[in-house]
């Protein structure tokens, strides 16, 4: 029987990490922000590393509205963005799963001393979708924080581990939970609570980019999956 107390957390993000849905999310974000505030914001304004109400949130004060303005309209926003995914995903646009996911997704749930999750600026029913799209059954993952969980991404670290303990029993460490993203903002979000950062560049970011940021650990991508579980088991 395993030690609880060597239980290991591993948290995936979900876009540029564990897939590409070729621009789906934009779009139907896109077309929820001009249908119910009237535009979308600057064209320029990335979205790697943000949770979708940041994105919201920070799209729609730079278009000059007030934060009333925002939260009033927030939750219809949502529902339509949800549906606009829904719809992007259904009608020909494929979610691409990156090469070696799904082997590690494998290797990583066979063993009893790991634990899958997913931390991810996605709402929770925007992760099922994107998943669902790919493939992907989101109930594989058993600990997991949203963007629909709060809206700044550093919070979603504690959150997961909290989330262990109230749901699974397992009092897990910072150090034994491992970060899976693409972005700085996946790097860094966990420092708070001691996460180790296992950096991809799968993403919009060069491992030269990521690597300023001082990941525990650095990969161009998932498919070596034997390296990449040597650094989790390892450890």
């Amino acid at each position: 029987m395993t030690d609880a107390s060597q239980i290991k957390l591993v948290l995936f993000d979900i876009d540029g990490t564990i897939l590409w849905s070729d621009g789906a999310g934009r779009r139907a974000m896109t077309e929820a922000l001009t249908a119910v505030f009237g535009g979308a914001g600057p064209t320029d304004y990335h979205y790697d590393g943000k949770t979708d109400p940041q994105i919201v949130r920070d799209l729609m004060l730079a278009s000059g509205h007030t934060d009333e303005t925002i939260d009033a309209r927030i939750d219809p926003l949502m529902t339509h963005y949800l549906g606009g995914l829904e719809r992007e995903l259904a009608g020909g646009t494929r979610a691409h799963v990156f090469d070696g996911v799904r082997e590690l997704l494998d290797l990583l749930e066979a063993r009893d001393d790991i634990v899958i999750g997913l931390l991810t600026g996605n709402l929770r029913a925007g992760a099922e979708i994107k998943l669902r799209a790919a493939g992907i059954d989101i109930s594989r993952f058993k600990v997991c924080a949203f963007g629909s969980d709060h809206h700044a991404r550093g919070e979603l670290p504690g959150l997961a581990q909290r989330r262990a303990k109230e749901d699974l029993g397992l009092d897990i460490p910072g150090d034994h939970i491992y970060v899976i993203g693409d972005t700085p903002a996946d790097i860094t979000c966990g420092r708070g609570i001691g996460a180790r950062a296992i950096a991809v560049a799968t993403g919009r970011y060069t491992p030269e980019e990521l690597s300023r940021h001082q990941p525990f650990a650095l990969f161009s991508s998932l498919a070596d999956t034997a390296a990449v579980m040597k650094v989790i088991v390892d450890a």
